[in-house]
């Protein structure tokens, strides 16, 4: 079975794919959670798309080969500048990217952040007080474990400014599933993201918002432990062939 990297979204951190960690050890699939600088034991680092690309080229290197890279929102943008720059995933899934970062929603998303930031515990108690009321009790307690990066939005932002989604999914090799919930405000650009990617697939989950794997847990690691299994088979009959076996 191909190995899975998984990569979270924006102020959250590796803790926040508990619950895709377990149901992936139980169908077997090889996996690994990384924390992105800036968040969980990378609090103290800068975000950078350069310090990131390193960060994911040791998590691969790792575990062992194929390899599919899933990101959540942050996480898949992340995963597809990653992808652009290396010849090394034999798949990825993006999840809740249905959006470029930029324009007028990234500028009204940097002024929420900043004000946020603002407030006297930064945001904490709002953040709390949303992840329980949106994802219960149990998933919210994952995703807060590793802490929470309060500090990490205005500069992770920023770093996403220049960053193009489309030229970077163009020179992606590798298979694409992109996971949206059915309900998330990033898919207003969805149909141009998709078909940005030489090879997509679109999966959209009913009754899911933009936190689409923490909604639906159970059906987005359905999916990825689908596109493990075929990037495994893929990456086996590709090696038979590089080695002439038939």
């Amino acid at each position: 079975m191909a190995s899975v990297v998984l990569v979270h979204g924006i102020r959250t951190s590796a803790s926040m794919w508990r619950t895709h960690e377990r149901l992936l050890a139980e169908a077997g699939v090889p996996h690994l959670a990384v924390d992105l600088p800036g968040h969980g034991a990378r609090r103290e680092e800068t975000f950078t798309l350069e310090r990131c690309r390193a960060v994911l080229d040791e998590a691969v290197a790792s575990v062992p080969p194929p390899h599919v890279v899933a990101g959540l929102s942050l996480g898949s943008y992340v995963a597809a500048d990653w992808a652009a720059t290396t010849t090394g995933p034999e798949a990825l899934l993006l999840a809740s990217c249905g959006t470029r970062p930029r324009g007028v929603g990234l500028t009204g998303y940097l002024a929420l952040a900043s004000l946020i930031g603002r407030l006297p515990d930064r945001g904490l108690g709002l953040h709390t007080w949303s992840a329980r009321r949106v994802l219960g009790p149990e998933v919210a307690a994952d995703l807060l474990e590793g802490g929470v990066a309060l500090d990490a939005m205005v500069p992770t932002l920023r770093a996403l400014s220049g960053f193009d989604l489309l030229g970077a999914l163009a020179h992606v090799d590798a298979p694409v599933w992109f996971v949206n919930g059915a309900w998330d405000h990033f898919r207003v650009e969805e149909r141009r993201v998709v078909e940005a990617a030489r090879a997509a697939t679109l999966v959209v989950v009913p009754g899911a918002g933009h936190l689409v794997a923490l909604d639906r847990p159970e059906a987005f690691v359905r999916v990825l432990v689908d596109v493990a299994r075929q990037a495994d088979v893929t990456w086996r009959a590709r090696s038979r062939a590089r080695s002439g076996r038939r």
